[in-house]
């Protein structure tokens, strides 16, 4: 019996799994990879061994994350495509110094960088405006961002609409965690979600006579209330696995007050 064929069962599970992970029947998945559905069948059922190409083509259609596709290829029988660079490798030296560049050009707005289990990679130094009043137990390295923000010891004792930005925390992480198919995310849902906390009485609605176009995270602060949207963004190509797991998550100023702060911090 080959490698190939004595993997085939658990490439034809992986491939099921994600197709229904993305909510696809085997006919939606057939018609938008051109595959027939007789053959998907056969592959997922382990009656057909996918070819290299047929994993990677499927996984691409399917939007499995490249970490995944390498599992897939291995559980397929072939090796991994899809190269992961160390941070600290001179592999990612230069794209983390642009990367650097990019957080420095945010200033004087907060910007952030994390890895797909919302580690810190790095951040400018308007982001320390965040982090004020955190308990130092919770920046030690590696400092998980989400952790900090929903903490009754990190930023949760300063956020005004606890209550709202927690719902959307915790609704971004448990689609992320679904999309991804991650234990480690399944975890830190299952920590953050567990975290008491008070709002203190203070309503959600926005302090302002114009209604929000998005949820905005409210900070108290000894300055005045500060309000923040936050705008992610990632790779667009990555062919790489670490270079597809990070994340800049900037927070843009959402009020006259706080563009005012940010300045006067700045300067």
């Amino acid at each position: 019996m080959t490698t190939t064929q004595a993997a085939e069962p658990r490439a034809g599970a992986l491939l099921r799994r994600w197709r229904q992970r993305r909510r696809l029947s085997q006919l939606d998945l057939s018609i938008a990879a051109d595959v027939s559905t007789r053959h998907l069948s056969f592959l997922e059922t382990g009656r057909a061994a996918p070819s290299r190409d047929m994993v990677l083509h499927l996984a691409d259609h399917l939007e499995v994350p490249l970490r995944e596709r390498n599992a897939l290829l291995l559980a397929a029988g072939y090796a991994p495509v899809y190269h992961e660079s160390g941070l600290d490798g001179p592999g990612m030296s230069a794209t983390l110094a642009a990367l650097r560049g990019v957080l420095a050009g945010h200033e004087p707005n907060p910007a952030i960088l994390v890895d797909r289990q919302w580690n810190l990679v790095d951040a400018n130094t308007a982001a320390t405006v965040l982090m004020e009043g955190v308990a130092p137990e919770l920046l030690e390295p590696p400092v998980n961002v989400l952790r900090a923000s929903l903490h009754p010891d990190g930023m949760a004792s300063r956020i005004v609409n606890l209550r709202e930005w927690r719902a959307h925390v915790l609704h971004r992480l448990r689609r992320e965690a679904d999309l991804l198919g991650s234990d480690d995310l399944d975890a830190l849902y299952e920590e953050l979600a567990a975290y008491p906390y008070d709002d203190g009485g203070a309503g959600d609605a926005p302090a302002g006579p114009v209604p929000e176009v998005a949820v905005t995270l409210r900070l108290r602060h000894p300055r005045g209330e500060l309000t923040f949207l936050s705008l992610v963004s990632t790779f667009g190509t990555p062919v790489d696995v670490t270079m597809d797991e990070l994340v800049l998550e900037t927070f843009l100023p959402a009020d006259d007050a706080t563009i005012r702060f940010l300045a006067d911090l700045a300067g």
